[in-house]
């Protein structure tokens, strides 16, 4: 008897077999031996002086009074996503206090209550208070915000890492540039802040390191309250045009970080002359109209998050928690002993949406990364490093300090 075909049982057949196939699949009641493995929670700490930051020169754009920590909160939720395929959580305490003695007393009491992972939006000086604490030999802190040269220098720890681009890195950012387009003679105006004369300082010695001649060096002595009285425009653009008389250069590089004076600057010189620096065409870490590298899905999740761009000091608070989110998940650990190891390890990488990984520099702490060139905040200009500056192992390390020049010296 031949062997027919019986689509009834043939049907039959196929349920058996998919519900057979469905149970392999099915979920089990215990969590796999690996997400078992890498359970725990990952606790971090947002320590911050809760400085109130505007700028005088003018009501537009000042800064947002969240800048900093919403990235941080954009990034616990990206870490979350993550945590929870292998069963790891994360939270974030923010920690914004109004004074110095504050902010040691909230890291102390952060610590005593078995916190060890801390993002710092804190000034150089206070940082360094914190970090030589008894209580942060164990801690690893990752500085959100600052970009001083001191703390990748002589002032460099070693529980501190950086995310932010340095002074030193910014401004080699822009000689690159300026080297690139032939404008090799710039004239330096620079303002009377501390921050501003750190800033002219990393310009200085950025011209030297590319061979950029600095034909006049100018401080803005300018009284800004004559900017605000009637008819105070005609005063600006006099002042200008007399700073700038009689004097041959390309491009105009202005050093104020406190925005006092350098969005005067463009179009009242005596010669037809672009503004860099500060203003004008800026170095900078991150920049509303960057959207390269997918970076338009950070900008849209952070708009909708906070209604507002993101900023570099945004960007700063986003790398840290996504650092210790990514040295958890890669490390297989929430133990803090063991994230930080990871994060100081060689295997450490971070996408951070500027193209290849991004990666900590193991002499002084800071994190490699390509730096944006903005004019004024609204168009992309370039990035640098730029075409043809290289480098014996990473291109980025051509801007800022390179190990053989490094100040920094951990014990």
């Amino acid at each position: 008897m031949g062997i027919g075909f019986d689509p009834q049982r043939a049907a039959l057949a196929a349920l058996v077999l998919i519900g057979i196939l469905f149970s392999t699949l099915a979920v089990p009641a215990e969590p796999p031996a690996a997400a078992t493995a890498n359970a725990g929670t990952v606790d971090i700490v947002y320590l911050a002086l809760g400085v109130k930051r505007a700028y005088p020169a003018t009501y537009l754009d000042q800064p947002p009074a969240d800048e900093g920590i919403q990235g941080a909160r954009l990034a616990l939720a990206d870490n979350t996503t993550t945590g929870r395929f292998i069963g790891q959580t994360y939270r974030l305490e923010e920690a914004v206090e109004p004074d110095a003695a504050s902010v040691l007393a909230a890291f102390k009491k952060s610590v005593a209550e078995g916190r060890r992972d801390f993002v710092t939006d804190l000034p150089a000086p206070m940082l360094l208070q914190v970090a030589d604490l008894p209580e942060a030999k164990d801690a690893a802190l990752i500085d959100a915000t600052d970009a001083d040269d001191l703390l990748r220098a002589d002032g460099c720890r070693r529980n501190v890492l950086h995310v932010l681009p340095s002074r030193a890195m910014l401004a080699d950012a822009l000689m690159q540039y300026l080297v690139v387009k032939n404008w090799r003679r710039v004239m330096l105006v620079s303002g009377q802040e501390p921050a501003d004369k750190l800033y002219a300082d990393a310009i200085r010695q950025s011209a030297r390191k590319f061979q950029v001649r600095i034909v006049a060096d100018k401080p803005w002595a300018f009284n800004p309250a004559e900017q605000k009285a009637d008819t105070g425009h005609f005063q600006v653009n006099t002042e200008v045009a007399n700073l700038t008389q009689g004097i041959d250069y390309d491009v105009l590089v202005v050093a104020d970080e406190e925005a006092n004076f350098g969005d005067y600057l463009s179009y009242r010189t005596e010669k037809p002359r672009p503004v860099a620096g500060t203003q004008g065409l800026m170095p900078t870490a991150w920049a509303r109209p960057y959207d390269e590298m997918a970076a338009t899905q950070p900008q849209a999740r952070f708009l909708k998050q906070a209604h507002r761009w993101m900023t570099a000091r945004d960007y700063g608070g986003w790398l840290a928690v996504r650092a210790f989110g990514e040295a958890a998940t890669r490390s297989g650990s929430t133990d803090p002993a063991k994230i930080a190891a990871y994060l100081h390890g060689k295997d450490f990488q971070l996408a951070g949406y500027k193209g290849p990984p991004l990666t900590f520099r193991p002499w002084d702490g800071q994190l490699r990364q390509p730096v944006l060139l903005v004019d004024d905040d609204r168009s992309l200009v370039s990035i640098s490093p730029q075409p043809g500056f290289l480098h014996q192992f990473y291109e980025t390390d051509t801007l800022g300090v390179d190990q053989p020049e490094t100040k920094c010296h951990m014990p």
